[in-house]
């Protein structure tokens, strides 16, 4: 069964989504708009600025239809700023930032720093045969987390241990970005949440 997916395409690594969600043999369409939004069985929310695709989503009418998705049971997937979009909470918003939110989860944006503190390391993450290869990039870091969420990857204690990617229902959430790293689990298993649904 094709899966027919979305990403949303307002700011931020559209266009790395799309190729693997291709070449994992979705059905891709860019969501810039509620009726975009309505026709896909999923929707993945890229990596980015946070704050500005929280703004975009409000001026292009598509923060209420989101919110709207994900209480209806829509699988999202998303990475680095997707996931600081998901998070019910964000520990230090800018001023008036918000979040479609659905994960149980407090985020803290730019947990590592800037772009020079970026990083590479190898994570052990539930469900997946041997280790995933992680490119965090200006990554956030989840600091709390609510009893319905499940814990699938974790730092390893000499880079601090702290939570970096969360399962809760058919959401799904990394702080690093595999689009970026070649490793196509994740999207896997976002389309399997998909199909399923």
């Amino acid at each position: 069964m094709t899966a027919r997916v979305g990403v949303l395409a307002l700011q931020g690594d559209v266009r790395e989504h799309v190729r693997v969600l291709s070449g994992l043999g979705a059905e891709v369409t860019l969501v810039r708009r509620p009726d975009e939004l309505a026709a896909v069985g999923g929707l993945v929310v890229p990596g980015g600025e946070s704050s500005v695709i929280d703004k975009l989503s409000r001026a292009f009418g598509m923060q209420q239809p989101i919110r709207a998705a994900i209480a209806a049971g829509m699988p999202l997937y998303g990475t680095c700023a997707g996931l600081i979009l998901l998070a019910d909470r964000i520990e230090n918003p800018i001023d008036g930032q918000e979040s479609f939110g659905g994960l149980d989860i407090t985020v803290r944006r730019n947990a590592f720093g800037g772009q020079v503190e970026s990083f590479e390391t190898d994570l052990d993450v539930a469900g997946f045969d041997g280790p995933a290869h992680a490119a965090f990039i200006r990554a956030p870091l989840v600091t709390a987390t609510g009893a319905q969420v499940e814990t699938l990857a974790a730092l390893p204690p000499e880079l601090g241990g702290g939570i970096v990617a969360v399962r809760q229902g058919n959401l799904l959430g990394t702080a690093f970005h595999p689009e970026v790293s070649g490793d196509t689990r994740f999207h896997e298993l976002f389309l399997g949440s998909v199909r399923a649904a």
